[in-house]
């Protein structure tokens, strides 16, 4: 069916993409709007693939003349949250020559990190137009952009004549409301089913209001169906077998929304029973999981290449540590060692193995009881790709391949073929992004992902951020529809709620991660981590949603290298014992110095080995690390720095654990403000006069259990 899929919700100010489902090639779409607030006057565009941009708040209905049927699909715009900030960078905070710079490029969130699309001009001091700096010849003392941004923390890379040597920061806080948050559930009574909403108000929010949207692919109409507030009821014999309800709350700002789908199943001709499920909740499986994470070529050795035979034989490393997934870097063929210029998104790398050879790894993982993560990158090729150079080459059938921008806002430095230049993000200009607008790339990602899902247990998605919401929500329906536990892992940088809605499982706590590392160097005290995690209900994340905890990625510096001497046993503990799924990059845990660095086999560091082990089994035998809800305890410090020392409980009714973590190179003598047991259940601190001695982590029982 080419229907495009659930309602879709944004604000004023924002773009939302129209597109078929299971898009041919060869037939004909065409879009209308056939309903939109009085006020607007928007209009659609001619294609397959169309971009909505409300001009009002209210609800639009567009209709999709297809082969199939005639489709409807509504679209609630909400009011724009945004208001005009300033990003600014003096000359003083740039460190490097700036002689002869006039301008920047200014990427962030904002424009999806692209380059050339804002540009800041140098200005002289008391006047900010860069014209009067440059009449009068004053050097300038400051780069600045204004931009349209919504309540939060934002922060802007500014790029000097679009390089990033030398480049600068610059951070803005816009006062406002985070999102509201909400939650559908449904039960029978007697001959009716109740869907009940619970809205929870934003930070800094007014409580919300709930909004019930029913689904246009669904029979279910809303005259059969009687809404009151937060809750909404329907008879049990005028639902069709299918219904999906989707529900948003809506206060200064509009939550991203909730779904709860119905099924009916006539069991005989007096009996209709009734079921629930909510389709954006992760399995259950990835819950309790340990991800560990192989940037594949370095993990053989010094000596010898990797191949996915020399992995299948570390295989018993992987069991001794005790972890659940394995996400493994791209396998696909590439130029690179990193393996994200994929040049064959359909056979694996040469120098790994064969298919075959993958499928053996895959195999021998799963024996060993280890679920397997496919690296799917589907923002970009290569552009040593055959399609992309098809495209530059002028060949018609793949003319629509590749963004194309203006060659004004290329800042490439590349003379490309043509009157354009290739779309990408930061400096990526040798993996041009794919062009979802095109039906026949959707067709080719939507190959790719059939490709290879059978194989493995999940995908992480990288550039998720690249790529539209509409495609994902399609391929987690796709793909759920097949295997419920199947899982998808987002890497949206920095965090977007938008990605929990219907479409990802499991989501980069890129938050957490910048807390850790700047208490790790010392900017930040150990606390500032209650602050990251609540930055989570700010972005509008509900309580279900989950997040992946770690310290370092093939994308980041090494946490020790970077941060101070004892700071890396603390911050991986924490990853481990807060809510969340807790991931270990490959050589984390054996002191391997470098990002990207050959794996240190016969001279890594055995306790640090031993301490992740550690830390995977307290995961695993203490229910209290899995249950939600985090509870900061005080502590006395008798001896150590407060600042690097942090204390917090967890638990569950039956078991409450508090987890003391030491940032600082030197032991601390803490003692908790509650009744806690002798005993340290992760073994490394002693109890020393009134408190006990924490070296990185303790793990104390409270002595009121039960």
């Amino acid at each position: 069916m080419h229907h495009p899929g659930p309602p879709r919700f944004l604000h004023v100010g924002e773009s939302v993409e129209l597109a078929p489902r299971n898009p041919d090639m060869s037939a004909a779409f065409v879009w209308r709007i056939v309903d939109q607030p009085a006020e607007s006057s928007v209009t659609i565009g001619d294609g397959a693939v169309v971009h909505l941009a409300p001009d009002v708040p209210g609800i639009y209905r567009v209709e999709l003349d297809a082969p199939d049927d005639v489709h409807t699909q509504t679209v609630r715009a909400f009011p724009d949250p945004r208001r005009e900030e300033r990003f600014s960078v003096a000359a003083d905070e740039v460190d490097g020559d700036l002689d002869g710079v006039d301008h920047a490029a200014v990427i962030g969130q904002f424009n999806d990190f692209t380059m050339g699309m804002h540009r800041a001009e140098r200005t002289g001091e008391g006047d900010r137009s860069s014209e009067h700096a440059r009449a009068d010849g004053n050097a300038g003392d400051e780069w600045s952009l204004d931009v349209a941004l919504p309540p939060g923390t934002h922060e802007a890379i500014f790029a000097f004549d679009d390089e990033f040597e030398p480049h600068a920061t610059s951070e803005v806080t816009v006062e406002g409301a985070g999102r509201p948050r909400v939650r559908l559930d449904g039960q029978r009574e007697d001959d009716e089913i109740v869907v009940t909403a619970t809205a929870d108000a934003a930070p800094d929010g007014s409580v919300p209001s709930v909004e019930f949207h029913l689904d246009d692919r669904d029979a279910l109409t809303r005259d059969a169906v009687t809404a009151d507030g937060e809750t909404l009821r329907a008879p049990v014999d005028v639902l069709p077998k299918l219904s999906r309800v989707h529900a948003v709350a809506v206060a200064e700002r509009h939550s991203i929304a909730d779904t709860l789908t119905i099924h009916i199943e006539q069991t005989d001709e007096r009996t209709r029973t009734v079921s629930f499920d909510r389709p954006a909740d992760p399995p259950a499986w990835v819950c309790d999981a340990t991800i560990y994470e192989i940037f594949v070529r370095e993990f053989a050795g010094d000596t010898v290449d990797t191949t996915f035979a020399a992995i299948e034989r570390r295989v018993p490393y992987l069991e001794s540590l005790g972890v659940d997934a394995v996400w493994l870097t791209p396998v696909c063929e590439s130029p690179t060692r990193h393996g994200y210029h994929i040049t064959d998104l359909f056979d694996t790398a040469t120098d790994l193995g064969t298919r075959e050879e993958f499928a053996s790894l895959v195999d021998r993982l799963h024996d060993a009881g280890i679920r397997v993560l496919f690296d799917l990158v589907i923002n970009h090729t290569s552009r040593d790709h055959p399609a992309f150079q098809l495209q530059r080459a002028g060949v018609p059938e793949y003319a629509d391949h590749y963004e194309r921008v203006p060659t004004a806002q290329d800042t490439t430095g590349v003379d490309w073929a043509g009157d354009d230049a290739p779309g990408h993000y930061f400096t990526w200009s040798r993996i041009p992004s794919l062009n979802y607008d095109s039906l026949a790339v959707r067709d080719w990602m939507l190959d790719v992902v059939d490709e290879w899902a059978p194989l493995v247990d999940g995908f992480r998605c990288d550039v998720a951020w690249g790529v539209p919401h509409g495609f994902w929500k399609e391929v987690r329906e796709r793909l759920k529809a097949r295997d419920e536990a199947f899982l998808l892992l987002d890497e949206t940088v920095p965090r977007d709620a938008a990605f929990r809605e219907n479409e990802f499982d499991v989501h980069y706590d890129t938050d957490l991660y910048a807390a850790l590392r700047e208490i790790g160097i010392g900017d930040a005290s150990a606390s500032s981590l209650f602050d990251a995690l609540d930055d989570s209900r700010r972005h509008g994340y509900p309580d279900e949603a989950l997040h992946m905890r770690y310290v370092e990625n093939h994308d980041e510096d090494r946490y020790a290298t970077d941060c101070d001497d004892g700071s890396l046993r603390p911050a991986a503990a924490a990853t481990f014992t807060l809510p969340g799924v807790p991931m270990i990059y490959y050589g984390q845990e054996r002191g391997v110095p470098t990002d990207r660095g050959t794996m240190r086999w016969y001279d890594g560091d055995a306790d640090l080995t031993k301490f992740h082990r550690r830390l995977v089994t307290l995961r695993n035998e203490y229910p209290a690390f899995r249950a939600p809800g985090v509870e900061p305890v005080a502590c006395d410090i008798h001896t150590g720095d407060p600042d690097r020392v942090v204390a917090y409980e967890r638990g569950t009714a039956d078991e409450r654990l508090v987890v003391v973590l030491n940032f600082d190179s030197d032991p601390a003598i803490v003692a908790p403000d509650r009744a806690v047991e002798q005993t340290d259940l992760f073994g490394g601190s002693v109890r020393n006069g009134n408190g006990i001695r924490v070296d990185n982590i303790a793990v104390l029982p409270t002595s009121d259990q039960g």
